[in-house]
């Protein structure tokens, strides 16, 4: 794994429907993300927070609440992840709301197409993220970047990254997930997304879903974890605006990071939806920052590789 890391912190709530993912980056910092990633030998580059505009807080229109805003950010979040992975370091984009996944992963698509390699998109999340503005009426664009970057949305977002669509269905394997509208179930099949959700976490546990994710992996893939902080239940995580009960327990998302850090193959990362103003005294990002730790090689006891 690369050990030279970026930290990017994007301050925005543009696609959300409730305000404070945008105080997400400094909870992430407050909880020593960089400390603590350089605890384990990596060399942590902090380059601060994009800036962006501010989130006009209107109701949508034709479908889409806050478009330009939400376009624009994401174009800054596609050339900051971009630069990076043009340098060789990993990226680390700390979020803000999950809409900004759509410029960080046609970042890390356009690279890939760049230098051949093959793509495995990991989302871990409460929700598939593959709403369109006819299939939603909020507007929000927090639950469409997923179907945004499979072609399915208005092209001001579709484009960014410069291909259309900017990644195939079949490279996402979507983990966790337990809450999603009548429509998008019927868009989340058509496409054929690969979801393990947690009916399937829950009969044939995590490692079997993690297997499966994970499957083919091997050293000319780029593995991206977009890691949304309301794939854990809430009883561990309360600090999002979106909680779903019933997602994975403490152990379950530690051993999700575990196998992922087995790979070898992390090579950009998003976290996403911390949202301060709904927890209590900093916990969510000090388990997210924990969590984090293990998805960078923390484990209990001195493994033999198996790669």
């Amino acid at each position: 794994m690369n050990s030279n890391i970026s930290l990017i912190g994007a301050p925005t709530d543009i696609g959300a429907g409730s305000r404070g993912a945008s105080m997400g980056p400094e909870a992430l910092r407050v909880a020593h993300i960089a400390t603590v990633l350089e605890g384990h030998g990596l060399q942590v580059l902090d380059r601060g927070n994009l800036s962006g505009p501010s989130n006009p807080w209107l109701p949508p229109v034709d479908g889409y609440r806050h478009l330009a805003e939400v376009a624009a950010w994401n174009q800054t979040v596609h050339d900051a992840v971009y630069a990076e992975l043009q340098q060789g370091r990993l990226p680390i984009l700390l979020g803000g709301d999950h809409c900004l996944g759509l410029g960080s992963i046609s970042a890390v698509a356009r690279h890939c197409r760049d230098s051949g390699k093959k793509l495995r998109v990991l989302w871990l999340d409460a929700h598939a993220d593959f709403n369109t503005a006819t299939l939603t009426p909020s507007g929000n664009i927090h639950g469409m970047p997923v179907a945004c970057l499979c072609g399915h949305g208005p092209e001001v977002l579709t484009r960014i990254g410069g291909q259309v669509p900017a990644i195939n269905p079949k490279w996402v394997r979507q983990i966790g997930i337990r809450s999603v509208d009548e429509g998008e179930k019927r868009l989340v099949h058509e496409a054929g997304l690969e979801v393990f959700d947690m009916r399937f976490i829950d009969e044939m546990g995590m490692r079997a879903a993690m297997e499966l994710a994970l499957a083919l992996v091997d050293a000319n893939t780029h593995l991206h974890v977009s890691f949304d902080v309301d794939f854990l239940d809430p009883d561990i995580a309360p600090g999002v605006a979106t909680t779903v009960r019933g997602g994975p327990t403490y152990r379950e998302a530690q051993l999700c990071m575990e196998m992922i850090a087995d790979t070898g193959r992390l090579a950009s990362l998003d976290v996403m939806e911390l949202n301060p103003a709904f927890d209590v005294r900093n916990r969510t990002a000090e388990v997210a920052v924990d969590l984090i730790e293990s998805l960078f090689g923390k484990s209990t006891l001195m493994r033999k590789t198996t790669h």
